[in-house]
């Protein structure tokens, strides 16, 4: 189990939760990207939820009104070259517009598991593939910034300089290689290779 937190660490929120947090971090993951002591402030979710899109291999969508966290949610994962997967609900509800909008525009339609299952291509796993995917699989430009970005800190103003690439195509990729052990974020956008 991993728990992506919209607050510090050293934070309990929601109110009651600190016996969870104790045991998914026992046996799981409890990560943030805030400070310690950071509040949950309304904004910190919909940047939470950029994390736990990438970490995911996709995003479904249950219901969602037009303006919705899960669409911001969504829209993570396609930046970051994830499925997204929408479940149709009643046509006269405000709560199905979301998914609904999002099927038109190319989720996968979702009617049962089996659905996500297929799209993912998610089978049983052996031992021998699971040691063959601990050697992280890097894109192109993934393996460009690695190049780039030596074992001292390098702020992101020169890791786009050095690359030539847009922030935008960037950050995502930067995102993936620290979810994937080969960089390490530091304090003031910083970026050092592990």
């Amino acid at each position: 189990t991993i728990a992506v937190l919209g607050c510090g660490l050293n934070v309990n929120y929601p109110p009651g939760n600190r016996s969870l947090q104790e045991q998914i971090a026992s046996s799981g993951v409890v990560l943030t990207e805030f400070p310690l002591d950071a509040t949950p402030l309304p904004q910190n979710f919909p940047q939470r939820n950029r994390i736990i899109s990438g970490l995911s291999l996709g995003t479904i969508v249950v219901e969602a009104p037009e303006k919705s966290g899960a669409l911001i949610t969504a829209n993570y994962a396609l930046d970051q070259n994830r499925e997204v997967f929408a479940i149709p609900g009643n046509i006269g509800s405000p709560y199905s517009r979301g998914c609904h909008r999002l099927i038109k525009e190319g989720a996968c339609l979702v009617e049962s598991v089996t659905d996500i299952l297929d799209e993912l291509a998610v089978g049983p796993v052996s031992r021998e593939t699971a040691v063959r995917k601990a050697e992280p699989a890097l894109s192109a430009v993934e393996q460009r910034l690695l190049e780039i970005v030596p074992y001292q800190p390098l702020h992101i103003d020169e890791i786009i300089r050095s690359s030539g690439l847009p922030a935008e195509d960037i950050w995502p990729c930067l995102l993936n290689l620290e979810l994937k052990g080969c960089l390490q974020q530091l304090p003031g956008k910083h970026f050092t290779r592990v």
